[in-house]
């Protein structure tokens, strides 16, 4: 296959969505740039923000695990190994510790993660979308206020109610040099993700909205497939944009994506413990703005999740 090496693609987003999506794209584009977010608070990486001040490292791992080319697959497999056992170590990731170790040796962050590129012999970017520590808050419909990403992704407090609204605290900037990536983008991908505690941490950046209005980019906004409790119950495709644009305004969505084949049954029932269910494509509440792809995006078996390669098609075929 020919790779693309001129369009500029950006992907925006946190948790395990990146990845998906830059494991497809990197098989058919080389100018890619992950912008992730910097809300994570939970496991290993709540652990070193708290004991050693830095950002959290989780979600770059992620990424660069997934843009990298290196022939040698231990080290890919390295970053993501995870310690079971060992006082202090239990819990931790090596290419979280790595990352760690590199901001200390290095005294910054941004250059602690082109060490790890360099490493992992990474084509593309991994950017931070801010440079600044912050926490992300929610308000839920009761008025009861919840602090920090991991208790809002994994509800302590009862599920079933809505989010209201979420903030980061303190206010912070957006990083320049994701500011610099997407104004020069050709397409930038929004998510997959968890819409309150992996997406919408990004938007909520300072400056981060205005840069997506101003780009010539398409920007392509993944619909979830799956809900998820405590965030997104019941939600149907079209309640997921209504959200997005609620925090990105109307106009800077240039197509959503929305996945149209429902899996089986069977493939459905693990998800009814998580209370998880299917989201379904409401094609009626969707308006001529923006355009709606309806699309089979899923995986043919196993988890009911984004197929990369679906993806990296789709995107080919907006290009």
């Amino acid at each position: 296959m020919q790779f693309d090496r001129a369009t500029r693609i950006v992907v925006l987003g946190g948790g395990t969505g990146v990845f998906t999506v830059l494991t497809g794209l990197k098989k058919r584009f080389r100018n890619l740039t992950a912008i992730v977010s910097m809300a994570d608070d939970s496991g290993s990486t709540g652990v070193l923000r708290e004991d050693f001040g830095i950002l959290p490292p989780g979600d770059i791992r992620r990424a660069l695990v997934a843009l990298a080319r290196t022939d040698n697959r231990i080290l890919a497999k390295l970053f993501n190994y995870r310690f079971k056992t060992g006082t202090g170590l239990n819990g931790h990731s090596f290419g979280n510790l790595m990352l760690t170790a590199l901001e200390r040796l290095t005294g910054n962050f941004e250059t602690a993660v082109d060490e790890a590129a360099k490493l992992l012999a990474v084509e593309g970017g991994v950017v931070p979308v801010t440079l600044t520590p912050a926490r992300l808050w929610a308000e839920l419909q009761d008025g009861t206020r919840i602090k920090g990403e991991t208790n809002i992704d994994i509800p302590k407090h009862d599920g079933n109610l809505r989010i209201k609204r979420i903030w980061l605290t303190p206010s912070v900037k957006v990083n320049p040099l994701a500011r610099h990536e997407i104004l020069n983008a050709d397409i930038v991908v929004i998510g997959p993700g968890d819409l309150y505690t992996s997406l919408l941490p990004n938007v909520l950046v300072g400056g981060l909205v205005p840069v997506l209005k101003q780009t010539h980019g398409k920007v392509v906004y993944l619909v979830n497939v799956m809900t998820k409790h405590g965030e997104t119950n019941d939600f149907k495709a079209s309640d997921f944009l209504r959200v997005m644009e609620k925090y990105l305004g109307s106009g800077v969505i240039d197509y959503v994506a929305a996945s149209n084949r429902r899996p089986a049954r069977e493939r459905l029932l693990p998800y009814l413990k998580e209370n998880a269910r299917w989201v379904e494509l409401d094609r009626e509440n969707f308006k001529t703005r923006p355009k709606l792809i309806a699309a089979d995006l899923i995986r043919s078996r196993g988890f009911v999740r984004h197929d990369p390669e679906k993806i990296a098609k789709m995107i080919s075929r907006l290009i």
